[in-house]
Parts: structure tokens; sequence; C-alpha cells
């Protein structure tokens, strides 16, 4: 299947056989007097992404590994950091025809909320994990202080995005290096590897493939404030 999963810039060894990805909402039906119904429409809710990972336990030629072989202990001692750190990340399922034309990417910022490991002899040595993310939205809080007529303070609280913090310009160039992706070339730029896809379409003229890229390769960036 020529598609490829990153949870924080790991590549998992062999991707799902199946993805489900639940777009949360929190409308409310609320039901009138005369016994008809109306749909309060809210703001969307947090997306849902389950699915069921092999981390073999041996290396096998169907099995990817960028980085050179990895047992799975080192898989096991990620997701355990991941739902530990009490820190987002990304997860990335990249899609390709078998040509190597993209399709198009999942690119979300989540945390791991659960995940579960199964042994199964079935299975021989290998390990099933079955991950659940949900996804994180960035949010601050932020205090106002009234004062009546009468003298009376009033404190009230609200939630929102905090803003983004200015930063020094980055190198206009890159040069790639090994173990390097476009995911994690964004996040050493930029402090976002979601910003990858900017990357690969200033590059198209050296980068056929997204997830090929060469040792040497000198690739332009994109400015620091600009976001597809």
């Amino acid at each position: 299947m020529p598609y490829l999963f990153y949870l924080d810039g790991v590549q998992m060894p062999v991707t799902p056989s199946k993805l489900k990805i639940k777009i949360g909402n929190q409308n409310k039906q609320v039901i009138l007097i005369n016994e008809g119904a109306v749909n309060i429409l809210k703001s969307p809710g947090l997306t849902e992404i389950s699915f069921d990972l092999l981390i073999p336990q041996v290396k096998y030629p169907f099995a990817k590994y960028p980085d050179g072989f990895k047992p799975a202990d080192f898989y096991l001692n990620k997701f355990e950091l991941l739902k530990t750190q009490k820190k987002p990340f990304q997860f990335i399922c990249s899609r390709t025809k078998p040509s190597g034309e993209l399709l198009f990417d999942t690119n979300i910022k989540v945390s791991l909320e659960d995940y579960t490991i199964s042994e199964d002899a079935n299975n021989g040595l290998d390990l099933t994990v079955s991950i659940k993310l949900l996804q994180f939205r960035n949010y601050g809080t932020k205090i106002l202080k009234t004062t009546s007529s009468s003298g009376a303070t009033t404190i009230s609280a609200t939630v929102e995005t905090p803003r983004e913090t200015t930063t020094a310009p980055k190198p206009k160039t890159y040069t790639v290096k090994k173990g390097d992706t476009l995911w994690n070339i964004a996040k050493l730029c930029f402090g976002d590897g979601s910003r990858w896809k900017e990357i690969y379409e200033l590059n198209k003229d050296k980068i056929k493939n997204p997830n090929l890229i060469y040792v040497g390769q000198v690739l332009t960036l994109p400015t620091q404030g600009a976001s597809v």
C-alpha cells in the first residue's frame, strides 16, 4: 500500500490496512413546544483517529525503516513517551499512487489517548498495537476585569488561541542530510512539521515523490510566515 504513517516524525514500519477518522461535531437537537425540532449548530468537536499497527520483532522485506531496522521496543518506548510527556505531536498519513504521485494527506496535531498492545500466537513474535488519537487545539486563558458604576469589580475568563510569536528569519535553503524527511526539515526550520508540504511545493522540480529525498539535495525554504 503506497501510504506512509508518521507519529511525531517517526515512520511506522508497516502501514495499517485500515484507518478510521471520526470527524466530530457538537450540534444539539432541541424539541420545541409545538413538538417540532431544530438543530442548533455549534463549533466542531475534536477529530478522533484510530488504527491497528503491526510492530515486527524481526526485519521483514515489506517493512520500512528509513534510518535502519528498529526493534519492537523502540516503537513501544516511543508510544509510552507520547502518552506520558503531556505534549501534542503531529500525525501524518501520506497517500500516494503506485507511481509516486501524491494524492492527499492527513496532517493533524493530536494527543495519544490510549494504546493497547496485543500478542497473538497467530502473529508469531510480532505485536499488534491499537492506537487512539484525539485532535489537539491550542488554547489560552484571557482574564478580563470590569468595574461597574457601583464600584463592584467583575472578573471573567475566556479561552482563546494564543498569538504566534515572532522569531528570527530562517535560512532560505536547506541541504538534505542522512535520515531527513520533509516533515523533519519543516519541524527543524519552522518548529512546525505540518509545513512540509510548502517545502514540497517549492521544490517540485527536484522532488518527484515527497517521500523520497536524497542526501545533498539543496531545497528552497518558504518564508517564515507563509502557510498553505
